[in-house]
C-alpha cells in the first residue's frame, strides 16, 4: 500500500471507528487487513502520532492510547471512549488511528496488574494531557504512594506543597489522564471512605481490594 495518500491524515481517527463498525466475519476479516495495512503505513510515513486500543479488565474495558513519547491516555467506559478520543485529537493531535501494536506492552503490564503479579508499572508516559503546573505536580506525587497504601486528599495536597489545596487534589485526580498508572486510586478521604473515581466509585474499590489482598 506503499501508494497510499495520506492528504486527510486529520481523518485518520473517524476513519478508524468507522472501520471498528464492519459487519460479519468476512468484512469484519477484510477491514482489519486493511485498517493493519493503513496502519503500518501512517506509522511508517510518520504520520501516525497517536495509536490506540482497547482492553477488557476487571474494571471493564479501557482504551489505551499513546504518542512516541509514551503512555498519553487510558480511559474508563463511562468516559466514553469516542469523546476521549476526539479530546485527544483535538489537544495532542488529529492524527489518531487504533494501532494495538505500540500498546502491547501496556495491555501485557495491566494484565499482570490485575492477575496480581505487577505493583508497578514500568512505561515511558507522555502528560500532555495533564494541563496547569498544580495538576502535575499532584500527578508527580500519587506515583509515590505505594502498592497497597493509601494516602488522603490532604496529605497530597502536603506533598504539593499547598496544604490548603485539598478541592484542587481532588479535581487533579479526577482529571488525571493515566488513571492505574499514575495511581489516583489509591487517595481517599481523611475518614477512610474511598471518594470519587473517574471509573466509577466500583471500580475504585475493586482496585483497592485487589491491592490490599496481595
Amino acid at each position: 500500500m506503499s501508494d497510499t495518500s495520506f492528504d486527510d491524515a486529520p481523518l485518520l481517527g473517524p476513519l478508524a471507528r468507522v472501520l471498528d463498525q464492519g459487519r460479519g466475519d468476512d468484512s469484519r476479516a477484510a477491514l482489519s487487513r486493511l485498517h493493519d495495512r493503513l496502519a503500518a503505513d501512517a506509522a511508517s510515513s510518520g504520520l501516525l502520532d497517536v495509536a490506540y486500543r482497547t482492553l477488557d479488565t476487571p474494571v471493564g474495558t479501557l482504551l489505551l492510547a499513546a504518542t512516541d513519547q509514551g503512555v498519553v491516555r487510558i480511559a474508563f467506559d463511562v468516559e466514553g471512549h469516542d469523546a476521549v478520543l476526539d479530546r485527544i485529537a483535538r489537544t495532542v493531535s488529529p492524527r489518531v488511528l487504533r494501532s494495538p501494536a505500540r500498546l502491547d506492552r501496556l495491555a501485557t503490564e495491566i494484565d499482570e496488574y490485575f492477575a496480581g503479579e505487577r505493583r508497578t508499572f514500568d512505561l515511558p508516559l507522555d502528560l500532555t494531557m495533564a494541563t496547569g503546573p498544580f495538576r502535575r505536580e499532584v500527578l508527580s506525587h500519587l506515583r509515590d504512594i505505594g502498592y497497597g497504601r493509601t494516602a488522603s486528599y490532604a496529605q497530597v495536597a502536603l506533598a504539593a506543597g499547598s496544604p490548603r489545596a485539598v478541592r484542587a487534589v481532588g479535581t487533579a485526580c479526577a482529571r488525571n489522564p493515566l488513571p492505574l498508572v499514575v495511581p489516583c486510586h489509591r487517595v481517599v478521604r481523611s475518614d477512610g471512605s474511598s471518594g470519587s473515581y473517574a471509573g466509577g466509585p466500583e471500580a475504585k474499590r475493586l482496585l483497592l481490594a485487589l491491592e490490599h489482598a496481595a
